[in-house]
């Protein structure tokens, strides 16, 4: 799961076993200054990227599903016409078998919360 603010990005890691989730790892960052700057959309992403570069070695090999609550991801992935750092981003996640999925904000509270600790 992955969540982004105005001013942080909070990332989960889980294995499901079934219906049931188990969390790995959890992890939250400050965004730069430059980061900052970024539109809703390159910040919505960036928690993606953020969490494939964390637990690349926990992923590699296994197929992903990425739940956010920022449903235009899921279409950024497949698009080929956008800015220069969204095709780098794009390039990184598509070394992995990766699926994202919509995820209501109620679901998403763990992960909301971590994108907004100060």
């Amino acid at each position: 799961m992955c969540d982004a603010s105005d001013c942080d990005v909070g990332v989960m890691l889980e294995q499901r076993t079934g219906k049931i989730s188990y969390a790995i790892y959890y992890a939250s960052r400050t965004l730069t200054e430059a980061q900052l700057n970024y539109t809703t959309t390159e910040k919505e992403l960036l928690p993606v990227v953020f969490a494939f570069d964390k637990f690349r070695s926990y992923l590699v090999g296994t197929r992903v599903i990425v739940y956010t609550d920022h449903s235009a991801n899921k279409y950024l992935v497949a698009k080929k016409d956008t800015k220069p750092r969204l095709i780098k981003w794009i390039l990184l996640l598509q070394e992995f078998g990766l699926e994202i999925r919509d995820r209501k904000e109620t679901e998403n509270q763990v992960i909301d919360h971590l994108s907004r600790i100060e």
